[in-house]
């Protein structure tokens, strides 16, 4: 629980902490002013600053420094990754040159989406890394020069209200074996499940580094017109490239994942628009922490795989149009362009705090669900403490 909870928050940390370095960085590009800088959430612990002279003043505790004239790069008690506050971005400021505001909508514009592209881009960094020294990926349609070393069948999906989900099949489950018999192919597992319809196999399974056996009876399945126990499986291997080739599958990988997300939200928006439901699990903070500690215990490079994916969905997250978040704040300046001037800062400001608290409540409607999936991990940690 202790890895868990460390693992969390540091990856909560580097995600946040590269998106808003992105705004600062393209912030002060543009001549724009950022009152400060800081790794965590206030209150502060310890920042500097210069003064008009270029000396380093102190800022010790969370003592309030008015109208610094340059940016106080701050140390602060919630190690959540950070925060930047850029001149004007709540409207302030207008009249003054180093302000967000006094600048062309095409500068404001980058500004808000620089923390998304860095998002993007560490992704990319990440996954360049884990094919540096190996990362765990399907081993299909691979690149001659790919290196490729334990290889494995794994599950990728376990439909619902089928054998294998009512047996707790999950998703990541490696299949050592079925019935002491060991397959190399996927094929070969298919036919073994088609052909012991109705008669009931056992399964031994490797998940986050220990086996169990499940038992389970396949069955006729009309979504493929042949006996199975209702998963999708596939052939991996921890995959590596020479360092310049890494670079390059790691971009193009990045992009290929951008797409696939995007696709997966698109379809998710439109089963809610049209009264279909959610066709996917959100998780929440909690969901996210628990998948991050499982994560954790499998290995480094899972958990490189795994920020990679929480940081483009980040990305994607905050490019949605939505009121609060980056892509709300760009569909205003796109407004703007189109008047010719400007929504009223005080509509504007109402807007995005509606915005920001339904996106609050949202987190909170996801975080109970998540503690009605997870309540075990809790339970375990509650033990722990009072134990």
């Amino acid at each position: 629980m202790f890895l868990t909870i460390v693992t969390f928050i540091v990856v909560l940390s580097i995600l946040v902490f590269v998106h808003e370095l992105g705004h600062f960085w393209t912030a002060t590009k543009f001549g724009v002013k950022a009152d400060e800088f800081g790794f965590g959430f206030p209150p502060r612990v310890w920042g500097m600053y210069r003064d008009e002279k270029g000396k380093w003043i102190q800022v010790r505790g969370n003592k309030e420094v008015k109208d610094p004239p340059n940016t106080i790069y701050s140390i602060n008690w919630l190690p959540l990754g950070g925060f930047v506050k850029i001149k004007g971005e709540d409207g302030e400021d207008e009249d003054d040159k180093d302000s967000l505001l006094s600048k062309p909508i095409w500068q404001r514009a980058i500004v808000m989406s620089a923390g998304v592209t860095m998002n993007v881009l560490l992704a990319a960094v990440l996954i360049s890394i884990g094919l540096m020294i190996g990362l765990p990926q399907s081993i299909d349609d691979l690149s001659p020069k790919a290196r490729i070393e334990s290889e494995q069948v794994q599950i990728l999906q376990v439909i619902k209200e089928s054998p294998a989900a009512n047996a707790n099949f999950q998703l990541g489950d490696v299949i050592l074996n079925i019935d002491g018999n060991e397959f190399a192919q996927v094929e070969d597992i298919q036919k073994y499940a088609h052909d012991n319809i109705d008669n009931e196999i056992n399964y031994l399974v490797l998940r986050e580094g220990g086996e169990m056996q499940i038992k389970v009876t396949p069955e006729f399945r009309e979504d493929t017109g042949k006996g199975g126990i209702g998963v999708s499986i596939t052939k991996i291997g921890l995959v590596s490239y020479p360092w310049y080739l890494a670079i390059y599958e790691g971009f193009k990988t990045t992009f290929i994942l951008l797409w696939i997300i995007l696709v997966a939200f698109y379809e998710l928006i439109k089963g809610l628009i049209t009264g279909q439901g959610l066709s996917a699990d959100i998780a929440g903070p909690v969901g996210i922490a628990t998948l991050t500690g499982q994560m954790a215990r499998m290995g480094f490079v899972y958990i490189l795989q795994f920020t990679a994916l929480l940081s483009i969905n980040l990305a994607i997250i905050n490019f949605l149009p939505f009121p609060a978040l980056d892509g709300g704040r760009i569909l205003f300046l796109i407004i703007e362009k189109i008047k010719g001037s400007p929504v009223k800062r005080e509509v504007e400001n109402a807007i995005h705090n509606i915005g920001f608290m339904l996106l609050m409540l949202l987190v909170l409607v996801v975080t109970f669900k998540d503690v009605a999936r997870f309540g075990n991990v809790f339970k375990m940690l509650f033990d722990k403490i009072i134990g």
